[in-house]
């Protein structure tokens, strides 16, 4: 809320070495040093923090950032020894100001220069730049999170992380399900051997079942000796992404593979020996998965001996903040930027949106808002289109008129009611989805299955 201040300050000092911004009760709303040889304190670590806790040297009484607050009163240029919770020792000379809106105090800003040796200052560093890593796994530091929810995860994943047994992980798309699994991989005994990930949405059983258990010369034209993915992740860990897409056939050989802890690779007969922790996902409910027969209930049972459920991220909106910031503190480091957060109006259309992609969708529109924007601050003209005016869905304007007509109609049978309303569902699923997996995954179906009913219904997109 506060943040918006930042680049009005930023603008009117022409040489600071830091920078904080606190709400009316001095909790640090927005922090950065521009002197990360003097202060090594990161927005990240200290942000929603009391002044107080930060500095605990500092007293209601001796903290200009607390007098201000009380008094009202701006404190120009006093001089300021600050130990910092993590002991570190600053000299700053500091200019205090209240943030006052319709003559109420809202907060204080708190711009500062350090006081260091001038040899030190030859040789400054802007910022602070992390190395840009070309090959990572996630670790658990990088899920990023505040709600209760993410982090009863966080705690449960250095436990799941040391057994061999196999996880499942459910959520929405782009919740962070790989986020997940890289991490329960970094965690544990097996960091230092593969983690080995494989989508298996929309691959044939026969090229999927290749890729999982190899190949040997001669088992189909063109074939080589050519090892799988369960021998390739030998040791390490083996990620299923989306493994309710894969079809039923394949799914009883992994079955096999798993409780007998041996593969044989296509047109083989020597069983090879794998010690592999199995962790898998998918974007629909697993026991919905069950129902519609998208995935073996024996094979469920094997995977799921540990299931984490990653919530969405509408229902976690009070990590939008720390999120939005993570991003832009990346991005500003790959593309050589300074953007400083966004602005209010662009944080309350992030807070009223549904967030049907999730942290992706989070991630890719601030990514977008960096190659246009030309602000400190993201702002609304820099969001994309579909955020800032949102196209009503097909369903949605046709609900009006569903609710109103009756389900029966005269002379229809309830044969043909039925399949009415299905073809409906689906027309509405196949309008409003990218592709047919994605319309498929929606109405809990399998692909061949949709396949299957759009032919009955002579549908086609």
């Amino acid at each position: 809320m506060l943040r918006r201040y930042v680049e009005q300050l930023l603008n009117v000092y022409n040489y600071i070495d830091g920078i904080m911004v606190v709400d009316k009760d001095g909790y640090i709303e927005y922090f950065e040093s521009f002197r990360p040889d003097v202060n090594k304190l990161k927005e990240k670590n200290i942000l929603h923090k009391h002044v107080t806790e930060v500095y605990p040297g500092l007293t209601n009484e001796t903290s200009s950032v607390m007098r201000v607050l009380r008094t009202g009163e701006p404190i120009l240029n006093e001089y300021q020894t600050l130990m910092t919770y993590n002991g570190q020792s600053i000299r700053a000379i500091n200019t205090t100001m209240p943030i006052k809106q319709n003559n109420e105090i809202i907060g204080a800003v708190d711009v500062s220069r350090y006081l260091d040796s001038p040899y030190r200052r030859q040789n400054i560093t802007l910022k602070e730049r992390k190395e840009i890593k070309t090959s990572h796994l996630y670790t658990l530091d990088d899920i990023i999170t505040a709600s209760k929810s993410m982090e009863i995860i966080k705690e449960r994943i250095p436990m799941v992380a040391n057994t061999d047994s196999s996880v499942l992980i459910y959520g929405e798309t782009g919740t962070g399900k790989e986020l997940v699994a890289q991490s329960i991989h970094t965690s544990s005994k097996r960091k230092n051997k593969r983690f080995v990930s494989q989508n298996c949405a929309a691959i044939p059983g026969n090229l999927l079942e290749s890729i999982l258990f190899g190949t040997t010369k001669g088992s189909y034209t063109g074939a080589e000796n050519k090892a799988g993915l369960f021998e390739i992740a030998n040791g390490g860990t083996l990620f299923l992404d989306e493994i309710n897409s894969m079809e039923i056939g394949v799914q009883a050989k992994i079955l096999k593979a798993i409780e007998e802890k041996q593969v044989c690779r296509l047109g083989g007969f020597d069983p090879i020996k794998i010690d592999v922790k199995i962790v898998s996902a998918a974007n629909v409910q697993p026991l919905t998965c069950i129902e519609t027969g998208q995935m073996r209930e024996d094979l469920f049972y094997r995977l799921s001996v540990v299931q984490i459920n990653i919530p969405p991220l509408r229902e976690r909106l009070n990590d939008l903040v720390l999120l939005i910031d993570y991003f832009i503190e990346n991005f500003n480091e790959v593309q050589g930027k300074d953007i400083k957060g966004v602005d209010e109006e662009v944080e309350r259309i992030f807070q009223g949106y549904e967030w049907p992609g999730n942290v992706r969708e989070l991630r890719n529109i601030i990514e977008g808002a960096f190659n246009v924007s030309a602000s400190k601050f993201i702002q609304k003209k820099d969001l994309p289109e579909y955020l800032i005016n949102p196209i009503v869905p097909k369903s949605t304007r046709e609900n009006s008129y569903r609710e109103t007509t009756p389900l029966l109609q005269k002379g229809q049978t309830l044969s043909e009611a039925l399949n009415a309303y299905e073809k409906a569902l689906i027309e509405d699923a196949i309008e409003n989805s990218r592709t047919l997996v994605d319309a498929a995954n929606q109405l809990g179906i399998t692909k061949q299955s949709l396949h299957y009913k759009m032919g009955k219904y002579n549908l086609g997109k």
